[in-house]
């Protein structure tokens, strides 16, 4: 089957640096990684593997990367003091050139962040070509979301009924599921779902999802 292609797709995004994959991807990267976190980062490490870690500083990686972290979009042009910046806003950052393994695609980051509350978040994510980027890992859970749809991950407790209640709550909400993933981590009590859909969750249904109390925990990723 023949695939649709964007302008986007093939032009290439704005942006600031030399390479689409390795700064306006690296943007991306930190900006998507910051928002799920949801709160402000203090201390952040970059992992870089394969071809991240050995250009990044010749390719801008690294400001691109930590003013993604400062939430500038690829064609700030910020990007370019994003280091200065970062220090100004009492961001701590420190990249490391890692192994992150075969499997995993050579422009790809692990990052490492200590949020303003002391808690942490992890976010593992690819640049795979043209500014687009794919998120592969979430604080020890595998993804597969490359940001085509809006989607939500939740944290649901493993008893019975309760991922058939939520998809049966979108269904009542006329919210079409376009792909749906589990993970149930080894020894764990819950089950963690992956939802796209085709349209946006408003506010309210994410409200009502929360109010479910065998739901631990829910992260809206927005469509990129």
């Amino acid at each position: 089957m023949a695939k649709d292609y964007s302008v986007f797709d093939i032009v290439g995004p704005n942006m600031i640096g030399p390479s689409s994959s390795h700064t306006a991807g690296a943007a991306r990267l930190g900006k998507t990684a910051s928002k799920i976190a949801g709160k402000p980062v203090k201390e952040v490490k970059f992992l870089l593997h394969g071809s991240f870690a050995e250009t990044y500083k010749g390719h801008g990686t690294d400001k691109a990367i930590v003013g993604g972290i400062l939430g500038f979009q690829p064609d700030d042009a910020r990007i370019k003091n994003s280091f200065q910046l970062a220090e100004e806003a009492g961001v701590k950052f420190e990249f490391i050139k890692t192994d992150l393994g075969d499997s995993v695609h050579p422009n790809t980051v692990k990052i490492e962040m200590v949020l303003e509350d002391g808690s942490k978040s992890t976010i593992m994510g690819a640049s795979i070509g043209g500014g687009n980027i794919k998120l592969t890992e979430m604080d020890g859970l595998a993804l597969d979301f490359n940001g085509s749809r809006s989607a939500v991950v939740l944290e649901i407790k493993d008893i019975p009924g309760a991922v058939s209640f939520v998809t049966g709550l979108l269904a009542h909400n006329n919210k079409d599921i376009a792909m749906m993933s589990t993970n149930k981590p080894a020894r764990s009590e819950y089950t963690f779902v992956t939802i796209e859909t085709t349209d946006k969750l408003e506010a309210d249904l994410i409200d009502q999802l929360r109010k479910f109390e065998v739901i631990a925990k829910i992260i809206v990723l927005d469509k990129f």
